[in-house]
């Protein structure tokens, strides 16, 4: 659907997930790259849950995020960094499953802000039900020493 300005995009993507300790915390791994759309699963883990067991709000939200934030990242030139600057989740259903896959896809790429549309899937052995929705607003950087791998 997009064409990522920068060849070795997949392989930029992969560098910078490996960086983020949050994501690495949460045991969750990218399943996906495609130009524009982004996945990335995680298992439950009780230490995330808020005091009813469901996957915490602020868990469930980075998840999404970071899924968005990638598939933003995918079509961006090679010099190109990424910041969230904007979101906004919906809750549709209590995050309880033996595992998530939170999706990400560019819905408007933009030479310096791109928007995006997530969602999060609690998956119970062959059941899967959409628990969450996010819509954000990614901002392209470049040039500035102080936001780098």
């Amino acid at each position: 659907m997009f064409d990522p300005r920068d060849p070795h995009y997949q392989q930029k993507v992969r560098a910078s997930f490996g960086k983020q300790t949050l994501m690495a915390t949460l045991d969750a791994s990218l399943h996906s790259i495609e130009p524009g759309q982004v996945e990335i699963h995680a298992p439950y883990n009780a230490a995330f849950t808020q005091q009813h067991g469901f996957l915490h709000a602020g868990i469930v939200s980075s998840l999404i995020d970071s899924a968005c934030g990638y598939a933003a990242f995918s079509l961006m030139p090679a010099d190109a960094e990424v910041l969230s600057i904007e979101f906004k989740v919906n809750l549709l259903a209590p995050a309880k499953g033996q595992r998530f896959i939170a999706i990400g896809k560019v819905k408007k790429p933009g030479r310096t802000i791109t928007v995006t549309e997530g969602e999060l899937y609690a998956i119970n052995g062959e059941q899967q039900k959409l628990v969450a929705t996010l819509t954000a607003t990614m901002m392209t950087i470049i040039g500035r020493d102080d936001i780098k791998e």
